[in-house]
């Protein structure tokens, strides 16, 4: 219990400590006075409050405890050596646990709905695989010494893939921007750079597991094996990458759900079935041949089938150097529109 001394400062208690609003911003300066102020003249009784706070503030506070004095100004503005500016980064040149995060925030957006978003496509490619093997196995003649069902899996595997990679980052940004909540991912001290690779290891990490599921579905019902796993895993990374970044561009470009649906519908799902995936490009007529040996969902599917099978239609040497060489220029571009804000910043 605090006991008001006598004198002006038993008026200055009964003012701070009275119902009237005006005197609640005096309650420290009362409760810190030391009854050495016992002393001030009577004529302080007659001086508005405020004045007579303002003499209290101005000189040493004597504490009640200790007995020591301190300059209240002093010690309210008085910071650590350690304390940074406001704005300014607190660790290295990369914020890894940021992009950690965000990382692990994209993982678990689509763990969190695994049916919906892992177990969905790994059935719907199986459906795929078990109509042509029923209606086509039996007639069709092996292509390039491989039977139908195996020259087969490994194109409806990458078509998986890369659909579900180019959803994930796609509808993760839109979604954010739909529902108003994208300032979550612009306000953190990300760089433009972080935010990138966050997003689209996320939907790498979907694209990767997907097709590591479809593998395992097939390996129930077809006689699968991996002629090279580093070529595998190869092509699977760099088709989810450049498929995220595609996906990430449209999440940013795309404004409803529609604009994403016409470039799944009339981009993704055409390249994906003309690319070789259910037929021999060798097939092809002259002009059809020729394009496709510049089409990039063509090198996706050619590679992962001869990490498969062993055997390929193209060029793995210009097929590998062509996806990595969209995926960097596609890696710089989502960066510069990230570094913009375009249609994520008023």
């Amino acid at each position: 219990m605090i006991r008001a001394p006598n004198g002006p400062i038993r008026h200055k208690f009964s003012q701070v400590f009275s119902l009237e609003t005006t005197c609640v911003l005096y309650i420290v300066h009362g409760m810190s006075v030391h009854s050495s102020h016992d002393q001030t003249p009577t004529s302080h009784l007659t001086e508005p409050v405020t004045e007579l706070d303002t003499k209290l503030d101005t000189g040493p506070v004597t504490g009640l405890d200790t007995g020591q004095t301190a300059d209240p100004l002093t010690s309210q503005t008085a910071v650590p050596e350690n304390y940074g500016a406001l704005g300014v980064r607190r660790f290295g040149r990369v914020n890894w646990l940021g992009m950690w995060t965000l990382y692990m925030k994209e993982v678990h957006r689509f763990m969190k709905v695994w049916m919906q978003t892992l177990m969905a496509p790994i059935i719907t490619t199986l459906l795929f695989l078990a109509i042509f093997s029923l209606a086509l196995a039996g007639l069709r003649p092996d292509i390039n010494g491989v039977p139908f069902i195996n020259f087969l899996a490994p194109g409806l595997i990458m078509m998986a893939i890369v659909q579900n990679a180019f959803a994930n980052s796609s509808s993760s940004l839109l979604v954010s921007k739909v529902q108003g909540n994208v300032v979550d991912i612009l306000m953190p001290p990300l760089s433009p750079a972080e935010l990138n690779i966050g997003i689209t290891m996320g939907a790498l990490t979907r694209g990767m597991f997907v097709g590591a599921g479809t593998f395992l579905g097939m390996a129930v019902f077809v006689s699968m094996s991996i002629h090279s796993l580093a070529a595998a895993i190869f092509y699977a990374a760099i088709a989810s990458a450049l498929m995220s970044l595609v996906g990430l561009l449209g999440g940013i470009w795309a404004e409803k759900f529609d604009h994403l649906a016409t470039v799944t519908n009339f981009v993704i799902t055409p390249l994906a079935f003309l690319s070789g995936t259910f037929y021999s490009v060798q097939q092809l007529p002259g002009f059809a041949f020729w394009v496709t040996q510049y089409n990039p969902f063509f090198y996706m599917i050619d590679g992962f089938r001869y990490a498969l099978t062993g055997h390929a239609e193209g060029s793995l040497v210009f097929g590998a150097s062509l996806l990595i060489g969209l995926t960097l220029i596609l890696a710089g571009v989502s960066h510069v529109v990230l570094a913009r804000g375009y249609r994520l910043k008023s």
